[in-house]
């Protein structure tokens, strides 16, 4: 990070508030108010991502279990070190039995990130209990009208979070270091040629990517590419490998997760006949993302540092920004 943007991020965190959260209060989740009388002690978290969220803020020892996420979803040794000691309430979704056994004063997730329209475990289906929800942003495309993923998703769950937990200032100078990163890039791509991205996820009949409404999309828009599959109005989704040669994608980000090696999935797009005029086969350009880099997160402002040194290694002289 250059000098100047260091000078800019020190002055933003020595003028941040040492404040704390007055309640009771409420915060805006998808199209809910969820509102608080005091700071939960005892949250379930869904997903490796929003996990990472809580770590980053300081609340380890506020999470008493997390569901949803294994070691084969996840590369990040980091975050089972913190862990360690928590339980692993559910492989898989949790049942509202479970969230009643935790005695879980909040859950954190999101919709097909722990919770499905019309099913079991929904805000809804738990207010009866007491057990508050806070929606992850970027999956309430699930629920209500979202134009396109942005970063600033990730910006408003972790100013939500502050409050919640009354750890502003630490939730503030998270978005402050993030806003800083990311703008250093997107100031480096703004007049550069958007190579065309496609995101793959998984799978072989059909391959799993992300619309405009992941966050794939934002994150490919800040490093100065363009999503191929910026025109269906999905989050995570399955497309048809037509529509992959259709629109003839330079590079291809390969999420790393999952029983199947990073290394694995490029080898199976190589050994595809159909896509061998694609030109990010022909060139093999590949760019690898984690899990948790590619889902809303504070990583996200390491993946577009990722995303945009592989686009556009001639800004960066061999450097990520």
């Amino acid at each position: 990070m250059k000098l100047r943007h260091l000078i800019g991020l020190l002055s933003i965190v020595l003028a941040l508030p040492a404040m704390a959260s007055d309640y009771p209060l409420s915060v805006r989740s998808c199209d809910r108010d969820v509102s608080f009388t005091k700071a939960p002690q005892r949250v379930v978290v869904h997903d490796v991502n929003m996990t990472a969220m809580l770590l980053h803020l300081g609340l380890r020892e506020r999470i008493i279990g997390y569901t949803g996420f294994t070691r084969s979803k996840h590369r990040d040794p980091w975050i089972d070190q913190a862990l360690e000691g928590v339980p692993q309430l559910a492989s898989r979704y949790p049942s509202i039995e479970t969230l009643l056994a935790a005695d879980t004063q909040l859950f954190f997730a999101g919709w097909n990130y722990g919770m499905h329209v019309g099913g079991p475990v929904t805000p809804a289906t738990l207010a009866p209990f007491d057990i508050p929800v806070y929606e992850l942003s970027e999956s309430c495309s699930w629920v209500m009208s979202q134009p396109r993923a942005s970063v600033d998703d990730v910006y408003r769950d972790l100013a939500n979070l502050g409050r919640i937990f009354s750890v502003e200032p630490q939730a503030q100078m998270l978005v402050a270091q993030m806003r800083a990163r990311i703008d250093q890039v997107r100031g480096a791509v703004a007049q550069v040629r958007q190579p065309r991205v496609f995101l793959y996820d998984s799978g072989e009949e059909r391959p799993t990517t992300s619309g405009r409404l992941g966050m794939p999309q934002a994150l490919i828009d800040a490093a100065g590419g363009q999503n191929v599959m910026a025109d269906v109005t999905a989050s995570w989704t399955q497309v048809n490998w037509e529509s992959v040669v259709e629109r003839d994608p330079e590079v291809i980000v390969i999420v790393d997760y999952g029983p199947r090696s990073w290394q694995e999935k490029r080898d199976f797009l190589l050994r595809q006949a159909a896509l061998k005029d694609v030109r990010a086969i022909r060139d093999q350009r590949f760019i690898v993302l984690t899990y948790l880099q590619v889902t809303p997160s504070v990583e996200n402002a390491l993946a577009i540092e990722k995303l945009a040194s592989a686009l556009h290694p001639e800004l960066w002289q061999g450097a990520r920004p």
